[in-house]
Formats: C-alpha cells, sequence, structure tokens
C-alpha cells in the first residue's frame, strides 16, 4: 500500500538522522567528562575510550526509544504541516490507520530494545565496573605522571615524580605526602618502584631517602634515614565492592530477588513498553494547526517525555523502598500511559469530543 510504504521510509530516513545526532551528543557529552576525569587523574588516559563505549552502549535502549518517538512525532508533524493530512483523511484513512505503519516500523526497533535492556546493557554496565575496579586496583605509584602532583584514590597521600622509566617501571625523585592519626608525613627519595610480596600484597619501595614526620605547629619532629622504605598500597584479601544491581544479568536478578534488583528489573522489563507507548504517543500529539505555531506540538512531546521519564524513575524508587510491590509496579505505569494514549486518539479523532459537545 502505497500509504505504508511511503511512511516506513519518511520514519526510516528520520530515524537515522534522530539516532546520528543523538548518538553524537552522548558520545560528545562522555568524551568531554571522562577527558575532565583523566586530566585530573581520576582515571589513566588509556581507559577514556574503552569507558565511553560501555557508557554508550548502555544508552542505546533509551536512545533507540526517543528515536522512535522523535522520529514517528516529526513524520505525523510534516504531514498536518504540509497539508497531507488533510488529503489522507478526506481520501478515508483515518488517524487510527496510522497505527499500523508504526507498529511495523517499531516493532523490530522494540525488539532491539529488548534485547539490550535485558541482556546488553547489564552486559556493559558489567563490563564497565569490571573495568574500573582493575583501574582502581592499579598500584598508585604506577598511575602517576612524571612531573604531576597527583592524589591516591583514598586521599591520603599525594605523589609526586620527577621522571619514570617505562621499561623497568622505575621512578626518579619522588616526594610523597601524606596524613595519619593526626601527624603529617613527607618522604623524599631518589628512587621508588612497586614490588609484590609473595602473599599477594603490594608494596612501594623507595630507595635513599629520608622521611620527616610530626604534627604541625609543634616540634614534635622525626627525622629518618633510609637506604630502603616499603610502604604497602593494597593488600591481597582487599575485599571487592559490592555488586550493583545495575550489573547483575536479568537471570540473577530474578533469582535472587531483593528491592533494589526488582526494581532494576522493572527499568529493563518497562523499556519496550516505553517505545511502544511513545510511538503511539507521537501520532496525536504531532497534530499540527498550519496557521499555528509550528513547535507548540514538540513543546508538549518533551514535557510528555520527560513526564514518563520521571514517574518510571519514581515508580523505580517506590519498589526500590517497598513502599509498592513489584508485580504492580512493573505494569501500571505503562497501563496508565496506554490509556493516555488511547484518550487522545479519542480526543483527535472526535475533534476534542465534539469540542466539548459545543461547550454544552
Amino acid at each position: 500500500m502505497i500509504f505504508q510504504r511511503s511512511l516506513l521510509r519518511e520514519f526510516g530516513n528520520y530515524a537515522a538522522a534522530v539516532f546520528a545526532a543523538l548518538f553524537a551528543i552522548i558520545v560528545t557529552s562522555q568524551l568531554v567528562r571522562m577527558l575532565g576525569r583523566a586530566a585530573g587523574g581520576s582515571i589513566p588516559t588509556d581507559a577514556v575510550f574503552a569507558l565511553i563505549g560501555f557508557t554508550a552502549i548502555n544508552y542505546l535502549p533509551v536512545l533507540l526509544a526517543l528515536t522512535l518517538f522523535v522520529a514517528v512525532l516529526m513524520t505525523v508533524s510534516r504531514a498536518y504541516r504540509d497539508s497531507e493530512m488533510v488529503v489522507w483523511l478526506a481520501s478515508g484513512v483515518s488517524l487510527l490507520a496510522w497505527i499500523r505503519p508504526v507498529m511495523m516500523f517499531a516493532a523490530p526497533l522494540v525488539l532491539v530494545i529488548a534485547l539490550m535492556s535485558l541482556l546488553l546493557s547489564p552486559w556493559a554496565n558489567d563490563r564497565a565496573d569490571e573495568y574500573r575496579r582493575r583501574i582502581e586496583s592499579r598500584d598508585e605509584v604506577s598511575r602517576i605522571a612524571p612531573g604531576v602532583f597527583r592524589e591516591s584514590a583514598n586521599a591520603e597521600r599525594v605523589f609526586f615524580v620527577e621522571s619514570a622509566n617505562a621499561e623497568d617501571g622505575r621512578v626518579q625523585n619522588v616526594f610523597v605526602a601524606s596524613k595519619a592519626h593526626g601527624k603529617t608525613g613527607v618522604v623524599v627519595s631518589k628512587e621508588g618502584y612497586i614490588e609484590v610480596a609473595d602473599n599477594g600484597d603490594r608494596f612501594a619501595v623507595l630507595l635513599n631517602g629520608r622521611r620527616y614526620e610530626g604534627v604541625p605547629g609543634t616540634p614534635e619532629y622525626r627525622i629518618t634515614e633510609f637506604e630502603r622504605y616499603a610502604a604497602r598500597i593494597q593488600s591481597a584479601d582487599q575485599a571487592a565492592g559490592r555488586q550493583s544491581p545495575k550489573t547483575m544479568s536479568t537471570a540473577e536478578l530474578i533469582a535472587n530477588p531483593t528491592p533494589r534488583g526488582q526494581a532494576e528489573l522493572l527499568w529493563r522489563i518497562g523499556m519496550p513498553f516505553v517505545a511502544i507507548n511513545l510511538a503511539l504517543l507521537a501520532i496525536p500529539l504531532g497534530f499540527v494547526n498550519p496557521r499555528a505555531s509550528r513547535s507548540v506540538n514538540l513543546l508538549f512531546a518533551v514535557f510528555a517525555y520527560m513526564l514518563y521519564n520521571n514517574l518510571i524513575n519514581v515508580v523505580q524508587a517506590w519498589v526500590s523502598q517497598e513502599k509498592l510491590s513489584f508485580g504492580v509496579g512493573w505494569w501500571i505505569l505503562h497501563a496508565l500511559a496506554f490509556g493516555v494514549v488511547a484518550l487522545l486518539f479519542a480526543w483527535r479523532i472526535t475533534l476534542g469530543f465534539s469540542f466539548l459537545r459545543r461547550r454544552r
């Protein structure tokens, strides 16, 4: 049918352009954020692009749902704006006839969104979390850039090295300032390196230096010269961070139901329903009066998306706090959204309920 073929082609063109723009915005914003963290020493520069990739994968379900919404909205708005909708309506094609081509276009995207939200996003979050833990488990000295003051992960030490040898991992002219138990300590040495003990503990070993320790503002200072000074920076049995529900697979969330896990599962299950409701919502929201402002419907669409998204977060919080059961929370909001969509369809088809019965 000409009607369906023309709409599917237009949906595809808009979707490609919208997704490219949204994806570029996400990647650019994450790039700026990661580069800022790398410049501040929070993450190494070689981890920037890997973390951006994992973050982009995590955002894909939301981007695809928003792409579907905007593509349908722009197509319907263009049809109203160019008076094409008038032609279709006059030819006997009602507003309900748009549902079939919209759902034909949305079906593969909704399937991809479901697979990503249930499988790919948890995997990306888990890989990103594991990558961050691996970065954090690196010894503090090895993360230091020559000529730059760097703070340790626990904010207890400040390091400075003048130069470093990439081949053997040794650093020269080392300065370390630390504070513990009310005392300030400063260590300077000509050379340093990392040593791993037999039990797996990691030590920062400094050679040929001095240690100054005391309480600021008092004469209680002790100066110690040493040929070799070792400080443990990581124990072998250091506890791993608690696993977040975002990094757990969907099967694990189902097998081990907890309030926080059910809240995360609610979001994953809800993403395909969000995409379907937004695609259908775009049809009645796409109405444009050619004689009126063209941006009014876009404002309503943005408001509808933000409201829907915020309500999902509210329901998630209620499930996490056990104020709402998961059995009700996973469907109640999407059912209400579908009811709003049906109401808007009825409003458009009956021309505003016959303009509220001609204002009675």
